[in-house]
């Protein structure tokens, strides 16, 4: 079973390997994702290896917007996306910016400010002290939400090997209130309205696939956040599913199986474990393609709602009916 971490700690060592003191678990963001250049070997290998991102998803009872910024060193690629869950009308704006100018992502999760900006897009987070501030423009979409983030979160590093490794952060069921404006209507933001946080930093192979899942939401009056993955973890000791329960973490270290259709993922999913027997019900599919050469990704992110049971700590199984949220299949090569 993987540690639990209670201290501050490097994610690398001096030399910019894995620091092995960093493998483990956390329930509030501990690990520095000190990430610079090292002598690890040729010096472009580890610059071009080196991957850092902030994701926030939130879904609410009318819309679902996703905020991207990412460095992958040799490119930024920063997205706002916003799906209209009445008429399944999605608005996408994403920008590639050479050599990652213009991005600021903190090498602690929630210290310290987030921002892009480009010709065509601005993105800025802000944390402080229990709360953070979302706000993000573009041509058709300006969004501007305050998310409650006083509940704890998971934070795991996943070892490829001493080189090559991930540090997450994932935080779901985070209440939001604000505004949303489409086309300069406005649209309030507040009521069953769930954000969902991916915190990313590490240095990473060059092919590679992965699940996600989360689910938010009040079931049988307990706050509850479901945080599953899967493929990219499979094999390192580390795992990224969780239960949580009125912003307490239930970590759960084992390994799940998911079965979906991947010819049709707008199919039934199914995710299994020792502690884990849920089902997902897709209402809308985001099928995205980037090829851009060294970098490519396909992308099957399904919007739904989950069914089942997980387990806490103590064994006892909770509903997670209803839950709304997404699984997805990535396959990334960068």
């Amino acid at each position: 079973m993987l540690d639990e971490i209670t201290q501050p700690v490097d994610l690398c060592l001096p030399n910019g390997t894995l620091n092995p003191a960093a493998v483990g678990w956390t329930r509030t963001p501990l690990h520095r994702a000190n990430l610079h250049p090292a002598p690890l070997g040729p010096r472009a290998a580890t610059w071009s290896r080196t991957k850092r991102w902030e994701y926030w998803g939130i879904v609410t009872p009318t819309h679902v917007i996703a905020l991207t910024v990412s460095s992958l060193n040799y490119a930024a690629l920063h997205q706002v996306w916003v799906l209209d869950r009445a008429t399944s009308t999605e608005i996408d704006q994403l920008t590639v910016v050479p050599l990652a100018r213009t991005v600021q992502l903190p090498e602690t999760s929630g210290v310290g400010a987030v921002r892009a900006l480009t010709r065509d897009l601005a993105i800025a987070v802000d944390p402080d002290s229990g709360t953070t501030r979302l706000r993000a423009k573009t041509p058709r979409v300006r969004v501007d939400l305050q998310v409650d983030t006083s509940s704890e979160s998971l934070g795991v590093v996943v070892p490829w090997s001493d080189r090559q490794f991930q540090y997450t952060v994932k935080a779901v069921a985070l209440p939001v209130t604000g505004r949303l404006m489409i086309d300069d209507v406005e649209h309030v933001v507040g009521e069953d309205a769930w954000a969902v946080l991916d915190h990313g930093r590490g240095r990473w192979p060059y092919s590679m696939t992965w699940n996600w899942g989360a689910g938010s939401g009040v079931v049988e009056g307990v706050r509850t956040g479901l945080q599953l993955g899967g493929k990219w973890t499979d094999g390192t000791g580390s795992t990224e599913n969780a239960l949580m329960l009125d912003g307490r973490v239930h970590f759960i270290g084992d390994e799940v199986t998911w079965e979906y259709d991947h010819e049709e993922f707008m199919f039934p999913w199914t995710v299994t474990g020792e502690r884990v027997d849920v089902r997902f019900l897709p209402f809308h599919e985001r099928a995205a393609t980037t090829n851009l050469g060294i970098v490519s990704a396909t992308t099957s992110q399904c919007f739904g709602t989950w069914r089942g049971w997980m387990a806490d700590d103590g064994g006892t199984r909770h509903s997670v009916d209803g839950l709304v949220g997404w699984a997805e299949h990535v396959h990334n090569r960068w």
